[in-house]
């Protein structure tokens, strides 16, 4: 069914919890209309580039589905930095920017350029949909998809009664995907009030949610929190993980602390969309892509993408992580094993290089998330005169000490379980690991 007629089918069930407050899909249906006519009384025309501000709430999900029907092209924004959100007004050539609270405040821009593919989705009278990258290692791309397209993709899912929360942002490939999935199958979202280990705990406990879509970075922070002790977590069922490598040592003691639980690692791209994915068990990194929709390769240990609901294309940069005949290169590492599975085991762009040998963060990441005195751990390359880069360790300390007393623990704990170019030769003692709003980490020489 398309969308409007499966959120029509949902009725009075939940959509979507914010606060106190609980809104219904028949209610989100009645606001979506409300919104599609406020767009045409604004003069809103179908194919222009409009920047929706906001995060997740009822208001932004309504509007966002109103700018879908509409055929516009959508810019989802959860920045509050009146400097970053310009920016990305003018790197997806926004013509009108609509800011959510308290009420929806439509303002028109003063872009007049456009861009071949926007001009394309136009003609096509199709809607359309502005990612941008997260910018850890360079200027955030602008990514075009066909919304339509990646809608599609969406339909026909079976109806699950149970309540999902919206963790990942909305501005992001992760939050996106959970939101569809969720408003197909008639699931009840819920919106944290903040991403904090003890407001996420607590919904959980609240609500029974059974589905957590998290990171590893999140899901260690919980772990050290303590929140799992003070909270009943054991409505979950699943929690899924993506964005960034997971350390195996943090893999075993989430198993540990969440038995019920199945932990899935989910896959994709701001580039391919969201794949659908298998692992191995729960206590297992490896996975396989289970996705129809999906082809992949592994080239010289780099895992190489083609999907249906890849984007049109970069609207503020070149093309070259594709291929000519379409592969997208994600810079993504893998290990392969003979049945199909694989496993990440980190990014191009963080491979450590000592010397000519290279170090992978998360290897070292996992050993030493094994040793009592490591709370978290970031892994990360710095400069060293004589090797070129060195291995650098920032650590969360689990009690106080100074970083010449850690480092000889480190040391002494990795010697004997990591070649000596492995072991960090700098450790920084810090209070938190460095992690972006989507909670992963952002590793810098």
């Amino acid at each position: 069914m398309e969308l409007m007629e499966t959120l029509q089918s949902h009725g009075e069930q939940t959509a979507l919890v914010h606060g106190e407050t609980t809104y219904s899909y028949a209610r989100l249906v009645d606001r979506i209309g409300e919104y599609e006519k406020l767009l045409q009384e604004s003069g809103v025309q179908q194919g222009d580039v409009a920047a929706l501000v906001g995060d997740y709430s009822f208001e932004t999900i309504a509007m966002l589905l109103a700018l879908h029907l509409h055929r516009c092209i959508i810019v989802p924004v959860t920045s509050e930095l009146q400097s970053e959100q310009r920016q990305r007004f003018e790197e997806a050539f926004c013509r009108l920017a609509i800011f959510m609270t308290p009420q929806p405040r439509i303002e028109k821009l003063s872009c007049g350029d456009t861009h071949p593919m926007i001009e394309k989705l136009r003609q096509a009278r199709r809607s359309g949909l502005v990612l941008f990258s997260s910018g850890s290692t360079g200027k955030p791309k602008a990514m075009i998809h066909d919304l339509d397209r990646l809608i599609a993709h969406y339909e026909n899912k079976r109806g699950k009664r149970l309540y999902m929360l919206l963790f990942l942002l909305f501005d992001h490939i992760g939050g996106l995907n959970t939101l569809l999935n969720a408003l197909f199958m008639g699931a009840a979202m819920v919106v944290p009030p903040s991403r904090e280990p003890e407001a996420v705990c607590a919904l959980i406990e609240r609500y029974k949610i059974r589905v957590l879509p998290s990171s590893p970075t999140f899901l260690n922070l919980l772990l050290i929190s303590g929140m799992p002790e003070r909270f009943d977590l054991s409505s979950l069922r699943m929690i899924t993980y993506g964005t960034e490598a997971m350390p195996e040592s943090l893999l075993k003691r989430l198993k540990s602390a969440f038995p019920k639980a199945k932990l899935l690692q989910t896959f994709g791209t701001s580039e391919t969309g969201i794949a659908a994915t298998s692992s191995k068990s729960s206590e297992s990194t490896y996975m396989k892509l289970d996705d129809p929709n999906l082809e992949h390769r592994i080239v010289e240990k780099e895992l190489w993408l083609r999907s249906g609901t890849q984007v049109m294309g970069y609207l503020n940069a070149s093309m070259e992580s594709f291929t000519e005949d379409g592969w997208f290169k994600t810079g993504d590492l893998v290990e392969e094993v003979g049945d199909g599975y694989l496993k990440i085991i980190g990014r191009s762009k963080e491979v450590i290089n000592v010397g000519g040998e290279k170090v992978l963060p998360v290897e070292v990441e996992s050993l030493l998330l094994q040793m009592p005195e490591v709370e978290d751990v970031m892994v990360h390359a710095a400069a060293n005169a004589i090797t070129g880069q060195s291995v650098a360790a920032d650590i969360v300390p689990a009690k106080p000490t100074d970083a010449k007393s850690l480092k000889k623990a480190v040391r002494r704990f990795c010697k004997g379980k990591l070649e000596g170019y492995k072991i960090p030769t700098k450790v920084q003692v810090v209070e938190k690991t460095n992690f972006g709003g989507r909670f992963k980490k952002m590793r810098c020489e």
